[in-house]
């Protein structure tokens, strides 16, 4: 409610109305369509994520929401086309960071060349330097069109998907990620498993969605959290927190933590 809204001093946010989000957050579920899209219940995800978010589900539909089976076909693109997007926003928005107009600036007793190497080296953490490196290939002469452009192009196509789902329900249930919560540091050797962790939360990044996790189980041997996405059309963030709300009002596992050695 306090960010929500047009700035004068940001071209990137919508001058739309703002409503009173905490007044729709007692009205429950009942009557509202929730779709279920079957492309985000995948072969080898985990089955304890799958019993607990479709135990959510469940839930919600004892609550009053009619269950809405929708499909969201672009979905397997959804990792790819957000990895080359971001990356290159990446690359081209970080290139001002050079140690003379913003950021950091590194002690180089060479040309200003090696200021800017130095610079960029102490500056930047691997991951961030790893998504300068993909991006500046992504948008480089004889691939900016092989990659940037078609995955803009793919982006259309997973904003259609889900304007299609919203004539048809009013928000969408899904798993946040194929596996649990998985520990700290656990996967950063492994960039591409974090990568593909994204899968059921990149898609409504690139769709300008609005969208919210709620725990709704834990893991039986390590008590991971397993998390439940509830995604509404743009704009729409008053149902997003709405069916949230009745989860919560509904479950304890908001109220749990898990067991960490």
């Amino acid at each position: 409610q306090a960010i929500a809204g047009h700035d004068p001093c940001d071209s990137t946010s919508g001058d739309v109305p703002v409503p009173d989000y905490s007044q729709g957050l007692e009205r429950g579920v009942r009557g509202l369509k929730l779709g279920v899209p079957r492309e985000y219940f995948v072969e080898g995800m985990d089955p304890e994520v799958e019993a607990s978010v479709r135990a959510g589900i469940e839930t919600l539909q004892s609550l009053g929401a009619e269950l809405v089976d929708i499909s969201l076909p672009h979905t397997r693109y959804a990792v790819a086309t957000y990895y080359v997007l971001a990356t290159a926003e990446a690359s081209s928005n970080l290139a001002r960071y050079d140690g003379v107009r913003y950021g950091l600036r590194a002690a180089s007793d060479g040309d200003l060349l090696s200021m800017y190497k130095q610079t960029r080296a102490e500056g930047f953490g691997p991951e961030v330097k790893r998504r300068i490196m993909l991006g500046t290939y992504a948008l480089s002469s004889g691939y900016y069109d092989a990659y940037y452009k078609k995955a803009q192009q793919v982006r259309t196509l997973l904003r259609q998907d889900f304007q299609q789902a919203f004539a048809e329900c009013n928000a969408l249930l899904s798993p946040v990620s194929p596996t649990s919560a998985f520990r700290l540091g656990e996967r950063l050797d492994d960039p591409l498993q974090m990568y593909l962790a994204d899968v059921f939360t990149a898609p409504v990044s690139l769709a300008g969605l609005p969208g919210m996790s709620v725990p709704c189980g834990f893991t039986q041997q390590d008590s991971l959290p397993i998390g439940l996405q509830i995604i509404a059309p743009p704009f729409q963030e008053d149902i997003v927190l709405r069916v949230g709300a009745a989860f919560e009002a509904e479950t304890d596992f908001h109220t749990r933590k898990p067991t960490l050695p």
